[in-house]
């Protein structure tokens, strides 16, 4: 699998969504589109032709910022036409800046931070009651960590043990106003998570072969979260690290010179 050239064509489909819907998040997208590829492409159990499966695993973007990076992996796994992105953030679209589970192939409404883990828990342990054998992943931002509910929900899920749900931290090192260590003193985050009764591995973001090996492990009795240290704005040179581009819309321009980066012209 060419995972460069995947991930190269879904950065250049989130620049062209944020530039048709002068839309934000664009650098957030860009930073966890790696992780989408990896687990829509080799590890999620589903069915595109069948998005009501029961036994289906369930992902759920906690960081609904990054709508745009689950719209563009969701359009290339057939769930949603392309000319369904046209539409993206225009009035009465399904195809919101933040994803509602109106839309095909969404788990649930999120956006809202802090939200994604608890719902990814009741999702777990509602797997383990009905003797289903789907798993639960939940794609996190750094920032999203300063609410309490996740860490009340990773309570939760070292309490019932919940070994069937995956947590994944895109550790892009910012957040809309600052540097998350700056905003809140969020390290040590891997002894945070470690102390609440997790198992906690740290991985490279980007790194496709990585991700694919970890996110396929299993957990015997422990909930798992990988700490996945990320870039804002990866694969754009002049977007990356650069917390402008959490607002900022590209141009026609701009575009154009991310396309060349990307080997795409």
């Amino acid at each position: 699998m060419n995972w460069n050239l995947i991930s190269a064509e879904l950065r250049a489909q989130v620049l062209e969504l944020s530039h048709q819907a002068k839309a934000a998040h664009l650098a957030s997208a860009l930073s966890c589109i790696d992780i989408l590829a990896v687990l829509y492409e080799s590890i999620l159990v589903f069915d595109p032709n069948n998005l009501d499966w029961p036994d289906r695993d369930r992902f759920i973007l906690s960081k609904g910022h990054a709508a745009a990076g689950l719209y563009a992996v969701l359009s290339r796994k057939g769930v949603l036409h392309p000319s369904q992105l046209a539409t993206y953030g225009k009035a009465n679209s399904l195809l919101e800046e933040h994803p509602s589970p109106n839309l095909p192939g969404v788990e649930a409404a999120t956006g809202s931070l802090g939200h994604g883990l608890p719902i990814a828990n009741g999702m777990a342990l509602a797997s383990r009651i009905q003797k289903k054998s789907f798993r639960v992943y939940a794609l996190l931002s750094d920032g999203e960590c300063n609410e309490g509910s996740v860490w009340e929900a990773a309570m939760f899920a070292a309490r019932h043990k919940l070994s069937n749900l995956c947590a994944i931290v895109d550790f892009n090192k910012w957040q809309a106003t600052g540097r998350s260590q700056e905003v809140l003193a969020l390290d040590p985050l891997v002894d945070k998570w470690r102390a609440f009764g997790w198992a906690v591995e740290e991985i490279d973001g980007h790194d496709h072969d990585q991700l694919s090996t970890q996110l396929s492990r299993k957990c015997a009795g422990l909930p798992r979260v990988y700490i996945a240290h990320t870039v804002k704005g990866k694969g754009i040179s002049f977007m990356e690290d650069d917390n402008n581009w959490h607002y900022r819309v590209p141009t026609r321009d701009e575009i154009n010179m991310a396309r060349e980066e990307l080997g795409l012209e």
